[in-house]
Order: C-alpha cells, then sequence, then structure tokens
C-alpha cells in the first residue's frame, strides 16, 4: 500500500490528508492502520517521529464517522467512543492537534481531560456529547470517580508513549479504565522502545493483538547525522560554545541528566548572551508550558532540558539535539535523539563524550569504540548510524506491508442499560455515570 487511498479511508480523510500535503505513508502507518481497520487490537513498536499518532488516528476517526453515517450518532453526554490515553499534557494537546487538523471535514469532536488541567475546565470539556477523548489516566480515573465520564460505548481504547506512561506509574490507573470499557473494546498500544513494565502490559493485557516492530525500532533513523565531540579534560562548556557558534537555522534542545545541570546550564547560556528557556520535572506547569510555547514559536531557539522533554514532543524546526550530558541508558539516548530528524527530515545530533559515555555510544553505533585516547581524531566526526551497513535511499523502509485486507467498520448497537432508560425520560441527555449496570466487567487481569 503506497498510498493513503489504498486502506479505504473516507473521501474526507483523504482531503485532510492532501490539504495537508501528507502524501505516502510511513512503514509503522502501512503496516497497523489495515490491521487498525478490519477491527483487530495492534501493539505498535516504532521509532519517533515515524508518524504513530496518524497511524491510529486515521482508523479511529475513519470507524467513528463511518457509524454516524449509517444513523448511529453519539447521543448520549460524557460518553467518547474513542480514549486516547497520553502520560502528560504536552503530549496530550500535541495529540490533539494532530486529531483537529484531520476534522475540519468529518466535524467529529475531540476532548482533552489531561493533568495539570483544572478539574472544572476538565468537567466542562467533557460535559457535552462528543466522540473522542484525549486523557492522562490519572486525571481520568478521577474523573470516573466522581461520574464525571462514563466509558459504557468505547469503542477504541488507545495506549500512546506507552514505555513513557508506565514509567509514570500509571499501570494501576490503565487497568481501571480498561475494565470500565466494554468488554469487545479494540485496543490499540503504540510505543518507541520495550521496557519491562510495558513488555508485562503487552502481555496481559494484548495476548491476542497483533503485534508489529518496524526495521528502525529501537535505532535512530537513518536521515539523523550524528557527530561525537570528545570533552577534554572535563571543560565542556568550551566545547559547547564552539558548537553554538557553528550555522543552525533551526531551533536546538540541549540535554542534561538532573535538573541541578539543567539549571546550571541555563544559567550560563543566559549569562553568556543566549536567550534560552528550560523544560523540565519540578517546575511550575504554567511555567513549563509558557517556555515550550516560546520555544516552538521560535521566539527562543535553545531549550535546556532533562528527559522530561525527550519523550513524545513534536516540535517543528528542531534540527538539532545536543547531549550536553549523556545518559545511562540507551533508551533514553534514542527518545533524545528523535526530537529531531522526525518524519522523514534530516538532523543532527552532538554528542559531548567522556571516557564513561563510551559504552553508551558502542551500544549506538552497534559495534566497540575504538581505544583511542586522542580526542582530536574524534572532533566533529560524523558517521552514519549503522557504520557497518549502508544506508537505505532515502524514502524506502525494510518493512513489508502485513498484506491483510481493509474491511468497514462494524456497526456496535447503541448504548443500552440504564443509559437507554434515562434517555427516554430525559430528552437523551443522561448523566454519565459509572456505578449500576453496563457492559459486563472483566475480572481482574493483572
Amino acid at each position: 500500500m503506497s498510498t493513503f487511498a489504498d486502506f479505504g479511508l473516507l473521501p474526507s480523510l483523504l482531503k485532510s490528508l492532501k490539504d495537508q500535503k501528507i502524501t505516502k505513508p510511513t512503514e509503522v502507518q502501512k503496516n497497523t492502520i489495515p490491521m487498525m481497520m478490519s477491527q483487530q487490537s495492534v501493539v505498535g513498536i516504532a521509532e519517533t517521529g515515524s508518524g504513530k499518532t496518524l497511524a491510529y488516528a486515521l482508523p479511529i476517526l475513519h470507524a467513528l464517522k463511518e457509524m454516524e453515517e449509517k444513523s448511529a450518532p453519539v447521543s448520549f453526554e460524557s460518553m467518547p467512543r474513542a480514549i486516547v490515553m497520553v502520560p502528560t499534557r504536552e503530549l496530550g494537546e500535541q495529540v490533539a492537534k494532530v486529531f483537529k487538523t484531520l476534522t475540519h471535514d468529518t466535524r467529529l469532536r475531540v476532548r482533552m481531560a489531561l493533568g495539570g488541567m483544572q478539574m472544572e475546565q476538565a468537567r466542562r470539556n467533557t460535559s457535552g456529547e462528543f466522540e473522542i477523548l484525549l486523557a492522562t489516566p490519572g486525571r481520568l480515573t478521577q474523573m470516573m470517580d466522581l461520574d464525571f465520564i462514563n466509558l459504557t460505548d468505547v469503542r477504541f481504547l488507545v495506549f500512546d508513549e506507552a514505555d513513557q506512561m508506565m514509567d509514570h506509574g500509571f499501570l494501576p490507573d490503565t487497568n481501571k479504565i480498561y475494565h470500565d470499557c466494554p468488554k469487545d473494546v479494540q485496543l490499540a498500544l503504540f510505543s518507541a522502545t520495550i521496557s519491562p513494565s510495558v513488555q508485562e502490559l503487552i502481555h496481559t493485557l494484548f495476548s491476542n493483538a497483533e503485534i508489529f516492530k518496524s526495521a528502525g525500532s529501537g535505532k535512530v533513523v537513518k536521515t539523523l547525522i550524528t557527530q561525537n565531540r570528545i570533552v577534554k579534560d572535563g571543560l565542556r562548556w568550551p566545547l559547547l560554545e564552539k558548537i553554538l557558534n557553528e550555522p543552525n537555522s533551526g531551533r536546538t534542545i540541549l540535554f542534561t541528566n538532573t535538573r541541578e545541570q539543567c539549571d546550571k546550564l541555563a544559567k550560563e547560556l543566559s549569562d553568556k548572551g543566549h536567550p534560552v528557556v528550560i523544560y523540565r520535572g519540578e517546575m511550575e506547569k504554567n511555567e513549563r508550558r509558557t517556555n515550550l510555547k516560546k520555544f516552538t514559536d521560535g521566539s527562543v531557539k535553545l531549550m535546556v532540558a532533562t528527559d522530561l522533554a525527550g519523550r513524545g514532543l513534536d516540535i517543528p524546526s528542531v534540527d538539532r539535539v545536543i547531549n550536553y550530558h549523556l545518559p545511562k541508558q540507551l533508551d533514553n539516548y534514542l527518545h533524545r535523539a528523535g526530537r529531531t530528524a522526525r518524519a522523514g527530515r534530516s538532523g543532527l545530533v552532538i554528542n559531548l563524550v567522556t571516557e564513561r559515555d563510551e559504552a553508551l555510544i558502542a551500544q549506538v553505533e552497534r559495534r566497540k569504540l575504538p581505544e583511542v585516547r586522542d580526542s582530536s581524531k574524534f572532533n566533529s566526526r560524523v558517521q552514519p548510524n549503522n557504520p557497518s551497513k549502508k544506508a537505505a535511499p532515502a524514502g524506502k523502509s525494510k518493512g513489508k506491508p502485513t498484506g491483510k485486507t481493509v474491511s468497514k467498520f462494524a456497526e456496535k448497537p447503541a448504548a443500552k442499560g440504564k443509559f437507554a432508560d434515562k434517555a427516554s425520560k430525559s430528552n437523551n441527555k443522561p448523566k454519565a455515570s459509572n456505578s449500576g449496570k453496563g457492559p459486563e466487567k472483566r475480572g481482574k487481569r493483572f
């Protein structure tokens, strides 16, 4: 399947894609969209920037619009038909933007209930009739406990950036949400890496799912250029000053490992006349959002961050990532590198390397670093992402489509039980509730 039209998507969705000049599906999209459209639960593991959001957004919008056109529109308040769970507010807002660019013609409604948002605002967002809910697990379970939201009519449940979600300790909340959905809910999980907790989630919740793992998962993308610069005598700052004086027209994210390192580097940059914003944990959420907006709109082109910015953020025109302090884990490195060279664009990662970092660099390059201590032989060294293999031509993918046929989403009956009874007595506007009757709930599975 070389075009989006090959999937059998609705003309309104194809028009929205064309308007955005999105023409060719990526590897993960080619493989998971047909599975989701044929009502299979799906696990998609693919590198950052590979188009995972569209991979689940398009099948969901297609299915829900088809239901509406078959005379089964949403008719109950606070009862979404699709839930996309995200680990952070920032990612939720980004995903919402993707959905909303695809709903100009479908006219489907997207609402948010995210952590860091006032509960009253989240309640207002979800008080009417709508199809799609973007939520953080903690906020969603709070709203369920308060009877502000009901999951009786959910047809799709998506775990986006599942690795980060599990890192945030959301497993109990995701378990509760899953068991409050109908028994036949269609599941989807997307992640850039498979941590042990994600493996456990896949094993228990997705035992019958189709699993797709892209050829590039666990690796940096082929459009990324990597430069390793050796730090001499522990002096990082002179090396960074030299890098910042090199030509660069886009935005740069500088990564550190701790909040203290983040603040110290930001102060040094500011003292030297470099406008900079900070993005890390343990700061006011509004301040972090304001800083991210300044960086995203280009009013500030340098952002110093911890690994909090390494996952999920899709910021246009980030053409350079600098690892001022390299992480200890390969997964964290891959997430950081994934902030640039997204969706087929080129990008640059510059690593400030000390002796203690050589093991990580060896993992990235899939070979051992040579035993060389003369840093001049490493400075400005540009290496391909996998030196042992020739890079594939741009735009070509090693992944193969599954070959599965596309089928239409089967229409489900309207909500039954107490919600339908209530609707007949109150102008079809029942208050959402999770108590009382509803679809059969599952036993404990985790």
